[in-house]
């Protein structure tokens, strides 16, 4: 099985034995506690499972710096986005103090995870802007990455964590939630060597399904892991728990046994385009898969990024630095000349007008008023979970 990032094993950093995690329950009542942004739980959480691996906790300014201006830290390994604990003020902690964090976004904000304090740092207005310039390509504050880094505060506390549990979304997403540990053991139990990771923060439509299909079949993979994001979205992005039924559902009709897992992890989306793929490579990598693809637009959001940026910032990767390779996809679409969801870029005599197409925005529309898209564009299996969601919101 390909080897975990940065390290020949998983450093998951959730403490997984019931006494040694009851004991540092108790401990952490009695500590100084703070309640962390929705961004650094799920910092933790991804610590927590393995996908961090081999980091061990969150990062210092000197690390912040370095990883967005070249993409590795300070101690030269390769990392393409900064894993923060970002506050707005640290009031009366100070560095060597040991400290909860608190969830904010379970009720009650139980502590997540016990964290030692190396250092608490600001960065200045002017660095805040540089590093969301690195990693976001822009400092716009329309941008929703931009906006959630820049609300978190500019006060970095670094510093090692142990982990308690992953917030909501093992009790919330029990089938889907998996950590990088849980789904490199499935793998193995399955016996698939070459993994195909797809990613996605939306249900998958028809082209989507064969855009899996085909770089199975292309690279020859055992298995595919369709990897859903499970935490916050921008505003009007369908819920987890409707992308999760609509994608099982797809699985369950489309796809041979044994062929497809669906999983999900617990990570608040950056929105953060070509420097968000290449971290999407590096934890599909540690949770087990050779192969990622990655499309058009990948992890992108308006106009802020090109088409193929997702794809080209690979060519920045230094050798050597991350084993997992990527399947370079073009837009997919159905094709009535051909009667099949072809890459656009691999057909010749196609105009716009020989696809099916269809804007997100006529999407929405057709499956609020109850129509389903066509079938060369949705699965009417799909659709139906997709209508009955969009109309739930107007009842």
């Amino acid at each position: 099985m390909i080897k975990p990032h940065g390290s020949d094993e998983l450093n998951p950093l959730l403490v997984s034995d019931p006494a040694e995690n009851e004991k540092l329950q108790n401990e952490a009542n009695g500590l100084k506690s703070i309640t962390v942004s929705s961004a650094a739980a799920a910092n933790a959480v991804m610590l927590g499972g393995g996908y961090f691996n081999p980091l061990t906790g969150y990062m210092n300014k000197a690390d912040i710096l370095s990883v967005a201006q070249g993409m590795k830290t300070t101690s030269g390994l390769f990392w393409p986005t900064p894993v923060v604990n970002m506050v707005q003020d640290a009031g009366d902690l100070a560095a060597g103090d040991r400290i909860a964090l608190k969830d904010p976004n379970v009720d009650g904000n139980p502590v997540v995870a016990v964290m030692d304090v190396e250092a608490i740092e600001e960065l200045s207005g002017d660095e805040m802007v540089a590093v969301a310039e690195k990693i976001y390509g822009t400092a716009d504050m329309e941008h929703p990455g931009v906006s959630a880094f820049m609300a978190a505060g500019n006060v970095a506390l670094s510093g090692p964590i142990q982990v308690l549990n992953s917030s909501y979304f093992e009790t919330d997403f029990g089938d889907t939630y998996k950590t990088a540990v849980e789904i490199r053991d499935e793998i193995k139990a399955r016996g698939w060597n070459k993994v195909v990771a797809f990613q996605t923060r939306n249900p998958m439509h028809r082209a989507h399904e064969e855009l899996c299909h085909m770089a199975m079949d292309r690279l020859g993979a055992d298995g595919l892991v369709i990897h859903m994001l499970l935490g916050k979205l921008k505003a009007g992005d369908i819920p987890a728990d409707v992308r999760d039924a609509s994608i099982r559902k797809m699985v369950d009709i489309y796809f041979p046994e044994n062929s497809a897992m669906v999983t999900g992890y617990g990570f608040d989306m950056l929105y953060a385009g070509p420097r968000e793929a290449v971290l999407h490579a590096v934890f599909r990598q540690n949770m087990g898969a050779t192969h990622l693809i990655v499309g058009r637009d990948h992890a992108g959001v308006g106009d802020y990024y090109t088409d193929f940026g997702a794809q080209e910032i690979f060519d920045e990767v230094p050798e050597g630095a991350l084993e997992l390779e990527i399947f370079a996809a073009d837009h997919t679409a159905y094709s009535k000349k051909l009667d099949k969801v072809v890459m656009m870029r691999e057909v010749e005599d196609h105009t716009k007008e020989d696809f099916v197409l269809l804007s997100g925005t006529a999407v929405r529309e057709m499956l609020g008023n109850g129509e389903a898209p066509p079938k060369e564009f949705s699965r009417p299996e799909v659709a139906q979970i997709l209508m009955d969601y969009y109309q739930s919101l107007d009842s």
